[in-house]
């Protein structure tokens, strides 16, 4: 994190590359919107079906911030109707691949750790 430190203390700034990287996962529809579309292109109205349950809002401001992010390619074809397709880009999918496949094997793995930490803290609050 080169550079992204204060006077060399460790502290993190704002635009710190940890935070960018993070913030590809605080969004709740964005690594969802990423795993419909790594089977391959979609078009909008297929894409939100094949989801099912995000608002057509939500999926709207997903899509741009991951076209904005470089992860989705958007690309429109001069038909009647107009067709605009949604795609991984590489690093699309580099992060599909990767990071969250890497979360995805975790909570496979320590999911049922997760549940049991927090029921016992609920038994513990009530």
């Amino acid at each position: 994190m080169s550079g992204d430190t204060d006077g060399g203390r460790g502290d993190f700034v704002a635009d710190c590359r940890l935070r960018m990287g993070t913030d590809l996962f605080t969004h709740l529809w964005d690594p969802v919107v990423l795993a419909a579309l790594v089977a391959g292109p979609q078009r909008r109205r297929t894409l939100r079906a094949n989801i099912g349950g995000i608002s057509d809002k939500a999926l709207t401001e997903a899509l741009h911030r991951l076209v904005t992010n470089g992860l989705l390619d958007r690309r429109s074809y001069a038909e009647a109707p107009p067709r605009v397709d949604y795609a991984l880009t590489p690093l699309g999918r580099s992060f599909a691949d990767g990071p969250m496949r890497a979360l995805g094997e975790w909570i496979v793995r320590y999911g049922d750790d997760l549940f049991e930490a927090q029921e016992r803290t609920r038994m513990v609050s009530t």
